[in-house]
């Protein structure tokens, strides 16, 4: 696997227009996060809408599309695509199941010095409640692209979470598309093994492995419902206790799913907790604010 040169919301919208070119019902609609020198609009002018900061008006437009035979891919800061326009979420994705893929950058605190109106922690809670939608928080490059690759061809409603401008080199992975369970180390049998999600909480892992390199890592990129319930299958074979990291509330989150999903095993979360920011700095500054870094994620194995 080729090493990474685009962060995982360029990765998308590169390979959305690579995708385009031989589809032409893919769509791309931004909410005012277009910018200049966009891949999608500048190789496909005409199928791409900036609407501006609309972004409920952007999913139901969207909805339309779709309901027209069209592949439409909307994107804006997570906060404001599964906060400010929940409703037409659970309506588009949800009740009408229709083949719309969102795609939210800025997830987590990576717009840290945005402040807490830009900040979202609470993305996973929202749409793993809406039954159908396949949830997606994909690492590194190649991840991002094969599931995007994958949204694109499905013609299901997809949510795709991602972070701001950190480029990482996705974990190796079989075929066109991770599995339930991408592991970097399987460990002992029924030891303690890492479980990453995400960008920052497979970062996370990673580093915590170069201090314990024998615990095991297994990594997520599905969240939904029916692919948590296969990793947790996965998982039950081989691992003891878990330690689930994500930039996320502990509500909702993966932590939580897989707990009520194995409750023969201890599942303990590393995540964003309950605070709120209230100091500004870089992205990794504003997690460990929030107790989610290096030490917590390493305190928690012992």
């Amino acid at each position: 696997m080729t090493a990474s040169t685009l962060s995982g919301r360029d990765a998308y919208r590169h390979e959305l227009a690579d995708l385009a070119a031989e589809d032409p019902a893919l769509l791309c609609l931004e909410a005012d996060l277009g910018g200049k020198g966009h891949p999608f609009q500048a190789a496909h002018p005409e199928r791409f809408f900036n609407l501006g900061i609309a972004e409920g008006a952007m999913v139901d437009m969207a909805t339309g599309l779709a309901s027209a035979g069209y592949k439409p891919f909307v994107s804006t800061f997570a906060p404001f695509a599964a906060l400010r326009a929940a409703e037409s979420l659970k309506l588009t994705l949800g009740y009408l199941n229709a083949g719309v893929t969102v795609v939210a950058p800025y997830a987590g605190v990576s717009g840290a010095w945005f402040g807490t109106t830009h900040h979202c922690l609470e993305d996973l809670a929202v749409l793993r409640s809406i039954p159908g939608v396949t949830i997606a928080a994909p690492y590194g490059e190649a991840e991002t692209r094969a599931v995007v690759r994958a949204a694109a061809s499905s013609g299901r409603p997809h949510y795709i979470r991602t972070g701001r401008n950190a480029v990482y080199d996705s974990l190796p992975f079989d075929g066109e598309l991770p599995g339930p369970v991408t592991w970097d180390h399987r460990g002992e049998p029924d030891a303690t093994v890492l479980v990453s999600v995400g960008e920052e909480g497979t970062r996370l892992a990673l580093e915590a492995r170069e201090r314990r390199p024998e615990l095991g890592h297994a990594h997520l990129v599905y969240l939904d419902h029916a692919h948590l319930t296969l990793a947790a299958e996965e998982l039950a074979t081989t691992a003891g206790r878990l330690v689930v990291v994500e930039e996320h509330r502990a509500e909702g989150g993966a932590a939580e799913a897989l707990a009520l999903l194995l409750p023969g095993r201890e599942v303990v979360g590393v995540n964003a907790g309950h605070a709120w920011p209230t100091q500004g700095g870089d992205h990794h500054e504003v997690m460990a604010q929030l107790g989610l870094d290096l030490p917590a994620v390493l305190a928690a194995t012992l």
